[in-house]
C-alpha cells in the first residue's frame, strides 16, 4: 500500500510532462484541463491515504512536495510559453525560484538536524492549493477560449505569487532563527 501511495505522488511528475505536451495543441486543451484536475486530486488523495492507513513515510514526505513542484514547474512554464507572457514568465520564475530555495533550506536543515524548520506548513499547503487553482483557471480559460477567465487567472497568479513568497519567508525565518 505504501508503494501505491508513493506511485500516486510520483504520477504528478508524469502528468506535468503530458499536460505540457497537450498544451501544444489547441484541440487538446480540455484534455490538459481534465488531466490537471486529476493530478491535483492526487495531491490530496496520496496524503489522505498515507494518514488514514498510518503509512506516512520519509520517502513520501520528500516525494509529495517534489512531485507538486515538478508539476507546477511544467505547467507554469507551458502557460508562459503558450501566452508568450513576460508577466506570467516573471512571476512563475520567482515562484519556481522559491521552490528551489526551499529545497535548499530543507537540505541545509537536514544536515543541521533541524528538519522541523522546513516541515510542510499550513501556509505552504494553502500556497500549493492556490497555485493548483490558478493553473486550473488558466487551463479552463484556454479550454473555453475565454480571455476573461485567463485575465482572472492572471490576477490569481499575482495572489499565488504573494502567498508563495510569504511561505518561503516563513521557511527562511524558521531556518535561521536562533
Amino acid at each position: 500500500m505504501s508503494l501505491f501511495i508513493n506511485l500516486i505522488s510520483a504520477s504528478r511528475i508524469f502528468f506535468g510532462a503530458i499536460i505540457f505536451l497537450l498544451l501544444t495543441n489547441t484541440e487538446m486543451y480540455w484534455h490538459a484541463f481534465i488531466l490537471f484536475f486529476i493530478a491535483s486530486i492526487t495531491d490530496y488523495f496520496d496524503g489522505y491515504l498515507a494518514r488514514k492507513y498510518n503509512l506516512v513515510s520519509q520517502i513520501g514526505e520528500i516525494l509529495d512536495p517534489i512531485s507538486d513542484k515538478i508539476l507546477v514547474v511544467f505547467i507554469f512554464f507551458a502557460i508562459s510559453v503558450h501566452q508568450a507572457s513576460y508577466y506570467i514568465g516573471f512571476l512563475s520564475a520567482i515562484i519556481i525560484g522559491r521552490e528551489i530555495w526551499v529545497g535548499a533550506l530543507r537540505d541545509l536543515n537536514s544536515r543541521m538536524q533541524k528538519i522541523d524548520a522546513t516541515k510542510v506548513t499550513y501556509t505552504a499547503k494553502i500556497k500549493t492549493t492556490f497555485q493548483l487553482f490558478t493553473i486550473s483557471s488558466y487551463l479552463f480559460g484556454f479550454a473555453l477560449n475565454n480571455m476573461l477567465v485567463v485575465l482572472v487567472a492572471d490576477i490569481m497568479l499575482l495572489i499565488s505569487f504573494f502567498i508563495t513568497i510569504y511561505s518561503g519567508f516563513e521557511y527562511t525565518f524558521n531556518t535561521f532563527k536562533k
